[in-house]
């Protein structure tokens, strides 16, 4: 038996159960795939506005971090040009500050989106086949109750092996599942940190003190 043909016996041995938690699974990986995507372009864009920036950021240099962020739409651009455009009404460090954090904020609100899903499909999956289990051994001791006795070993071995396809494929769908969810929320931790970064020095680089003469 080839391994494909060991998969569909493997689910059609499963119960009715199986077809719920292969759901959880399909809408689990279009997640990930989707966050991954769209995690890994937000992280490559902007490791190569920071490579582009680093000289700008050392000195203070507003006008070319403007000029960046007209041209690219990296999200380490926009929290520096919120800051940058929060000097022109204010002259302390922490108002830029505080104007930095808003939009870091709005960006975890992106990065984060729909990635917790991932961490409560996979308890629905492990919870699913407890279910199947549980329901399958029900069936199983109520056919072995009206069974002949002589069959009923292995009446009840067959059925609590069915019974437990349920419970394995839930812990299969599950166990993946919450290794993307951390590997995910492991990206979107470097991004927040590279956003902050990036902001602290822009605040260390300014001098606060003669703050306009950095308006313009």
């Amino acid at each position: 038996m080839s391994f494909i043909d060991s998969i569909v016996a493997f689910l059609q041995n499963g119960g009715s159960f199986i077809y719920p938690i292969a759901l959880v699974l399909v809408v689990g990986l279009a997640i990930t795939i989707e966050r991954w995507l769209y995690l890994s372009s937000a992280l490559r864009t902007n490791q190569k506005a920071l490579v582009s920036l680093q000289s700008a950021l050392k000195i203070g240099d507003i006008d070319v971090i403007r000029e960046q962020a007209k041209n690219n739409s990296a999200p380490v651009l926009d929290v520096l040009e919120s800051g940058i455009a929060r000097l022109s009404t204010v002259k302390r460090r922490e108002d830029v500050e505080y104007a930095m954090e808003e939009t870091i904020m709005e960006y975890m609100l992106r990065l984060e989106k729909r990635t917790p899903y991932l961490a409560t499909l996979a308890n629905i999956a492990t919870l699913l086949g407890l279910l199947g289990t549980i329901m399958g051994l029900i069936a199983a001791f109520s056919a072995v109750a009206n069974a002949d006795p002589a069959e009923k070993a292995n009446l009840l071995s067959s059925s609590i092996s069915v019974a437990m396809n349920t419970t394995a494929f839930g812990l299969i769908t599950a166990i993946p599942l919450i290794l993307f969810h951390s590997s995910l929320m492991s990206k979107t931790a470097t991004i927040v940190d590279s956003l902050e970064m990036a902001g602290i020095k822009l605040l260390n680089s300014l001098s606060f003190g003669s703050v306009d003469s950095n308006r313009g």
